[in-house]
């Protein structure tokens, strides 16, 4: 999802209690696997990666999709650690 700035380590806030339409990013389950993708619901029924090295995903009559709720933000950390848990300004 690194095309709308969702990247590795990302903490995502998400809503449950918003009803997902075309174009949100969600938490969806589909047969069982988690995933984060881009709901498209015209002209079908589709989870769009927003990285070109993947697919769009259709999801068809007989797959099992439950969405689990809407990204409402994303959360990164920007402070740079080594393993001692301090950083260098140089």
């Amino acid at each position: 999802m690194i095309d709308v700035g969702i990247y590795p380590n990302n903490a995502l806030s998400v809503d449950r209690s918003l009803k997902a339409v075309h174009g949100d990013i969600v938490i969806a389950c589909l047969d069982s696997e988690m995933t984060v993708k881009e709901l498209a619901l015209k002209p079908s029924m589709r989870l769009i990666p927003r990285n070109s090295a993947y697919e769009p995903i259709d999801v068809g009559d007989g797959s099992e999709l439950e969405i689990f709720g809407v990204v409402a933000n994303v959360i990164r950390t920007i402070r740079p650690a080594n393993e001692s848990g301090s950083f260098c300004i140089g």
